[in-house]
């Protein structure tokens, strides 16, 4: 990987320079020596994202940067700072919600645990190593000593509180630490047998689990924690879309529907597909590589991790994980991804934007959504998968009205009444199946609603990185601000690269917003309705026009 190493020293080397200028040198400033984030805010946790680097590059002979005394002073303010805001507790601040936080502590000496660990391995080192050795120490020890007082809010804080205490333990030989990261390990690892930690989260927190499952086996030696994070990355592997990018619908944290690049995967792929000889995960290295060059993007900030384990970097696989066909389920997540030519397709139950349709270039995302008593979309509570490959989805929406008391309540206030002591009155209910079926080409989706007559309903779908859309009646340009309701045939929507055919359309009413409480349209994309009263039964067709036309070339 040496082509890899070359780039990410480069590409860390630009990042310093870059951040140099976001230092604050004001000596007079309560925040000297600290680096200002995005939001013009500083604290602990990016000052050591700055910091690492600057002396993990000081230290690495092939850096334009080995042993420059100005970046070793500015690394020194940085680590002043940095220790002016670590309570004497140990803990630190994540000033944007959690103050005196285990979690955000152990995240902030994680960054710092690899660079510490290197120092300490480094043979001959300078007075200034030896001064980064002692800065860096007293805060990775202290900050271990303060996560002894626990506290966290999420799933994955569990992992960075325990792996921190075990790998400190080791560092620190001390018995106490590592003791104490069993307390959180009695619970259990939250990796389903997908592969998929709670959080669903494949833009971040997943990466996250896996990082903290590594450094778990590295402390304690057992390699059962590896497994967690080998399953996860089996599990990625099927989560690619066309364009390279990260499918993040399903996640239940921040990084819902952002576009993410795998550079956090790159560094758990190539240490588990070395130590266990697995090639589609050393593929997905070089695979990783092609995308950043694809997108001119930077490379994942790991340089440390190929110093501190030079064998990563002496490693050489020349092939690339190419993403075949595939369809599958993971029950347990409640997602079904599928993957055919040059387009992906996803299916989830539970959300309200079930079906996602991918062809590298622009995204398709699809909604059933209406009023009925509480219920405003269309939400599977069922998932299954028919024979021939179909996805059938069900949801039964339970109509009720409230009766009077039996009794006088306590309160003439509703909002102090006990509304659960309440009898209701049942029904009528909605039920509503959706069937997304393999086609040539693309998928029918086929929605039935019934159980209640005249409701009007809508499927929504929402166009993102289209410049165009064309019909019997209409063609235009766009630009994602656009509302239209479609009742011509087929609709066709399309940039330079590729296109999508969509229909037929229907389009019985303009009730396209909804009641109170329904669901905006998603922001930025061009949203098209089909519309009808229920009950109906209506099958929409959704073909990938670049996969049609390579099959009749190919019939010639």
């Amino acid at each position: 990987m040496e082509k890899h190493y070359e780039i990410i020293l480069r590409d860390t080397e630009e990042r310093v320079f870059s951040r140099l200028r976001s230092q604050e040198l004001d000596e007079k400033s309560p925040c000297y020596g600290g680096f200002y984030d995005r939001d013009r805010m500083v604290q602990a946790k990016y000052t050591i994202i700055c910091v690492e680097p600057m002396i993990t590059l000081y230290c690495n002979p092939d850096s334009r940067y080995y042993r420059n005394s100005l970046l070793a002073q500015r690394a020194e303010l940085g680590l002043s700072y940095i220790r002016s805001v670590q309570h004497e507790n140990g803990l630190f601040d994540y000033v944007t919600c959690n103050f005196f936080s285990a979690p955000d502590t152990a995240f902030c000496i994680g960054f710092f645990i690899p660079v510490y660990e290197y120092l300490q391995k480094l043979g001959n080192r300078t007075e200034q190593e030896e001064i980064f050795l002692h800065r860096v120490g007293e805060i990775v020890h202290d900050g271990a000593y303060g996560l002894l007082e626990g506290g966290f809010h999420t799933p994955n804080h569990r992992w960075a509180i325990a792996s921190s205490l075990a790998k400190c333990g080791v560092l620190f030989n001390d018995k106490k630490l590592s003791e104490s990261a069993g307390i959180y390990l009695i619970e259990g690892i939250d990796c389903n047998a997908d592969g998929e930690f709670a959080e669903k989260s494949a833009g971040n927190y997943n990466s996250v689990n896996n990082d903290a499952m590594l450094m778990l086996s590295d402390a304690t030696g057992d390699a059962q924690y590896e497994q967690h994070t080998i399953r996860n990355l089996h599990m990625m592997l099927t989560y690619w879309e066309p364009d390279g990018s990260i499918f993040t619908a399903n996640s239940t944290r921040f990084d819902k529907d952002r576009l993410v690049y795998p550079l956090s995967y790159y560094i758990e792929y190539l240490a588990m597909g070395m130590k266990y000889d697995i090639p589609e995960f050393l593929g997905m290295c070089n695979t990783i590589f092609d995308i950043i060059e694809e997108k001119k993007i930077s490379s994942p900030e790991c340089l440390i991790y190929l110093m501190l384990h030079p064998e990563y970097r002496s490693f050489e696989y020349a092939g690339r994980y190419e993403q075949p066909d595939f369809v599958r389920l993971y029950e347990d997540s409640g997602i079904l991804r599928a993957r055919k030519g040059h387009y992906s397709y996803t299916v989830m139950r539970e959300k309200s934007n079930f079906l996602y349709f991918h062809n590298g270039t622009s995204k398709l995302e699809m909604k059933v959504a209406g009023s009925f008593c509480e219920h405003r979309a269309f939400k599977a509570e069922t998932m299954e998968i028919l024979p021939g490959g179909t996805a059938h989805l069900h949801q039964t929406m339970r109509g009720w009205y409230y009766l009077p008391f039996e009794e006088k309540p306590e309160t003439s206030d509703w909002w102090k009444m006990d509304q659960s002591k309440r009898k209701k009155k049942l029904g009528p209910d909605m039920e509503i199946d959706v069937y997304v079926e393999p086609a040539e080409g693309g998928i029918d989706v086929r929605v039935v609603t019934e159980g209640v007559q005249g409701a009007p309903w809508r499927v929504e779908l929402a166009f993102s990185g289209i410049d165009y859309m064309a019909s019997e009646h209409v063609m235009l340009p766009v630009n994602g601000s656009e509302v239209l309701v479609i009742k011509d045939p087929e609709l066709e929507v399309y940039n330079e690269k590729d296109s999508l055919l969509i229909g037929p359309g229907f389009g019985e009413h303009r009730f396209t917003e909804g009641k109170e409480d329904s669901e905006t349209k998603t922001p930025g994309a061009v949203t098209v309705y089909f519309t009808d009263y229920t009950a109906f039964d209506h099958t929409i067709r959704i073909r990938n026009r670049r996969d049609l036309e390579e099959k009749l070339l190919a019939g010639q």
